[in-house]
């Protein structure tokens, strides 16, 4: 019998990302590279457990835009168009580099990728990778959970907070049950924001667990007995769980944390900036501007912009090595915490963003295949399981407020409520006032006031994303950010103005419906109090 339990949560999320109107446009490609970068390679290290009979336990969250845009048929034709762009590239690559041995070696590793991630997207889940996870789950060993619907951040959700707050759990709720058949049993809070009392919106709709950083634990009411190392319950019946800094350290931390080897593949050296203007040209960016392709030649080699190429079987031997030192690690945490819970065995939660893994880390799954067979096979100490699995353990657990927290920069909102994004909150707190003020108007509205009432309830829940205001505060693509929230808000305006002078516009409501199509079964009444 092990002595306690590990517990790996990987995130994975992307804001709603669909211009139909367009042929080619760039941060659509977020899509792309994670498809092609992280959840394909995950699904194959799934793939090869489940072929080898290794049993193992490991949870994951798709929010409801990811998963809306992975079953979406419009993106769905343009990802097939982008891989057919790299497997031409690689196969170009392959001839270009005939006389540099280890480059070929690497353009041959990354045609054979982008024709397996092409059989395992078209021949064997039918362009739906929904369907992967889903199958994986119904063999028992994969948990997934939802997030919010657009994945709100909660704590600032401050007029009209319950409609709020409801909505956006209730929308993400309600389409896990169509699309997997059940209940979520956990739900990943967007940027594990928390204000007491939000788990009584997660009861309603049968949620189970959530997550929160380690400080709302450990500042919780009252002293938590077990720290992070034991789920606790909600007064509401929910059960919430906190991060373990440990874990998250060995892998998050830029100074200390494995991605950093100087084995691993280099993330900032792409050919889509390396070579020649003329030559990558056709497969960057429409417009010209050079692009990330996910073709890297070169390790990162130490603090140094001179970079040595890339070897495969270092970096895989190093994955390797690493794995084994996380498993070491947490065994002799575990052995440590197991003599002060007395009948309890401690978890060990380690949440991650599942775009670290392949995109951002390239032997991240790699590194996750290796942990996950050590763990079965090479100790006793420790067992992997998923924080639903380990609720049904006991009978009860410590009643505790988590305390108000989030992760991220100082652990209370900060890089979501700053300078550079504090600007979007009040336009926001007056959106959510006039849904609700029309909701309760219109409660019984038909035909097109029903259609357009939806659709403002889409513009909200979109709008509401924390994904701009974390991209304006990292300064990355902000002119997008600021276009989309503005573009919502402006939407959102329009339709209002619409409903309250009692001049609906078929044609400007139906444009919306058919570019922000999210959410098809919305009904504008959540919003009702």
């Amino acid at each position: 019998m092990p002595k306690g339990y590990l517990a790996i949560v990987l995130h994975a999320h992307l804001p709603f990302v669909r211009h139909p109107e367009f042929e080619d446009f760039l941060e659509e490609d977020w899509l792309f590279e994670a498809i092609t970068e992280t959840y394909i390679p995950i699904i194959k290290v799934l793939q090869g457990l489940e072929r080898d009979k290794v049993d193992y336990k490991l949870t994951i969250s798709l929010s409801p835009t990811l998963m809306t845009m992975l079953m979406d048929e419009h993106l769905q034709d343009k990802y097939l168009k982008h891989l057919d762009k790299l497997i031409e590239l690689s196969g170009k690559e392959i001839e270009r580099t005939a006389w540099e041995p280890q480059f070929n070696r690497l353009a041959h590793m990354y045609h054979n990728n982008f024709w397996e991630a092409r059989h395992i997207f078209v021949d064997q889940y039918h362009r739906n990778l929904v369907n992967a996870f889903k199958h994986f789950q119904e063999t028992g060993n994969l948990e997934v959970i939802t997030c919010c619907a657009t994945h709100g951040y909660l704590p600032l959700m401050e007029v009209e907070r319950a409609a709020s707050v409801r909505a956006q759990v209730k929308v993400a709720t309600d389409m896990y049950q169509k699309v997997f058949g059940r209940k979520s049993a956990g739900i990943w809070l967007p940027e594990c924001g928390y204000v007491p009392g939000d788990d009584e919106f997660l009861k309603r709709e049968g949620v189970k667990y959530f997550l929160v950083d380690t400080h709302g634990i450990l500042f919780g009411t009252p002293r938590p007995r077990f720290g992070v190392f034991n789920p606790y319950m909600c007064k509401s019946g929910v059960a919430v769980y906190g991060r373990d800094t440990e874990s998250s350290k060995q892998v998050w931390s830029a100074e200390e944390g494995y991605p950093g080897d100087y084995n691993y593949r280099e993330f900032y050296r792409d050919v889509g900036f390396d070579l020649d203007y003329e030559y990558i040209r056709p497969y960057i960016n429409a417009d010209g501007v050079r692009i990330n392709t996910g073709i890297k030649y070169y390790r990162i080699t130490g603090k140094t912009n001179h970079k040595e190429p890339y070897n495969p079987d270092a970096a895989r031997e190093t994955a390797a090595s690493h794995a084994g030192n996380f498993m070491f690690n947490r065994e002799k945490q575990i052995e440590y915490l197991a003599g002060g819970m007395g009948d309890r065995k401690p978890i060990v939660v380690a949440p991650y963003d599942a775009e670290l893994y392949g995109h951002w880390w390239f032997e991240g799954p790699m590194w996750l295949d290796f942990l996950i067979r050590k763990i079965r096979y090479d100790q006793k100490n420790i067992a992997l399981t998923t924080p639903g699995e380990y609720l049904k353990m006991h009978k009860s657990y410590q009643v505790l407020t988590p305390a108000f927290s989030s992760w991220g920069w100082k652990g209370y909102s900060e890089v979501w409520l700053e300078g550079s994004n504090d600007w979007i909150y009040r336009h926001l707190h007056k959106m959510v006032e006039r849904m609700v003020e029309v909701a309760n108007e219109n409660r019984n509205a038909k035909g097109l006031l029903a259609r357009v009432l939806n659709q403002m309830a889409r513009e909200l829940l979109l709008a509401q994303s924390s994904d701009w205001a974390f991209i304006m505060k990292t300064g990355s693509h902000v002119p997008y950010a600021v276009e989309r929230f503005r573009g919502h808000a402006e939407n959102f305006t329009n339709l209002y103005e619409d409903v309250k002078s009692g001049s609906l516009d078929e044609e400007y409501t139906r444009r919306l419906e058919w570019k922000n199509n999210i959410f098809p079964d919305i009904d504008y009444t959540i919003y009702c109090t």
